[in-house]
C-alpha cells in the first residue's frame, strides 16, 4: 500500500513501513509494523519506537491515518 502525503510517500506492508520524502530524496524512516504507534483524535501521526530508534511523522488528514489503520490492522489510540 502506497499513502502519497504532502511531504512524500508511505509504503506500507504488514511486516513495516517505509517513509520516503519528497525533499529529502536520500532520507527515509522504516520501522517495523510492531513499533508502530498511530495517534488520531486531529493530531494524525505515526510513530514509531523501539529499543534502537524512536521518530513521529505528522500526516495531512485523519483520512490518511484511517486507511493505514486499516491495512495494518493497528488501532487508533
Amino acid at each position: 500500500m502506497i499513502i502519497t502525503f504532502s511531504q512524500g510517500k508511505i509504503i506500507a506492508n504488514l511486516h513495516d513501513i517505509v517513509v520516503r520524502f519528497h525533499s529529502l530524496p536520500g532520507v527515509s524512516l522504516q520501522a517495523q509494523v510492531d513499533a508502530i504507534q498511530l495517534i488520531g483524535r486531529g493530531a494524525n501521526v505515526v510513530t514509531a519506537h523501539d529499543m534502537q530508534c524512536q521518530w513521529s511523522l505528522p500526516l495531512d488528514n485523519e483520512q490518511q491515518i484511517q486507511q493505514l489503520a486499516e491495512f495494518l490492522g493497528i488501532a487508533i489510540q
